[in-house]
């Protein structure tokens, strides 16, 4: 297997494809906009809305960066800033999700569709390529991936039966 069907299959398995862990369009699937709010009474975690703002931030700024769309490009102050969250609102919440969902799926068509020089070029105001940006992207997906998992266990919102 080339590094580049193996990066796609790791791309799939964070959005899409079931693997090792739950893909996490699955595990938004139900979570209502309380469950997307929702903390632990002692603060020590971001809520689920602000992790999947904070992979947001990242994949879309990788994405502009690759586009040579900088200008575009999402800001933030601090690591800390990539989780605000836009008003509270049910439509904001789908519409997180919604943008997430199509930043991811359009990285995976760009790498789909990239040749060995494209997946090796340098990338404007990145320290890696495509190849391996997308690589640590996916492995920052999912640890935070099992951090929603664990947000929605602990509120209850994990189902007892899951195909995964």
């Amino acid at each position: 297997m080339d590094e580049k069907t193996l990066l796609l299959q790791q791309w799939a398995s964070c959005l899409d494809e079931e693997d090792w862990f739950p893909p996490l369009e699955k595990v938004l699937e139900d979570i209502t906009l309380e469950q997307a709010i929702w903390k632990p009474a002692d603060g020590s975690m971001n809520s689920i809305w602000e992790l999947v703002c904070h992979l947001l931030f990242f994949e879309k700024r990788f994405l502009m960066r690759f586009l040579g769309e900088t200008v575009n490009e999402p800001l933030a102050e601090n690591n800390d800033s990539t989780f605000q969250l836009p008003n509270e609102t049910l439509e904001n919440w789908k519409e997180t999700k919604q943008e997430y969902f199509y930043v991811h799926r359009e990285l995976g068509k760009i790498l789909a569709e990239s040749d060995h020089d494209d997946m090796y070029r340098q990338i404007p105001k990145e320290d890696y390529p495509l190849v391996l940006e997308l690589k640590s992207l996916a492995m920052h997906d999912a640890y935070h991936i099992g951090q929603i998992v664990f947000l929605s266990k602990m509120q209850g919102a994990w189902p007892e039966k899951r195909s995964f």
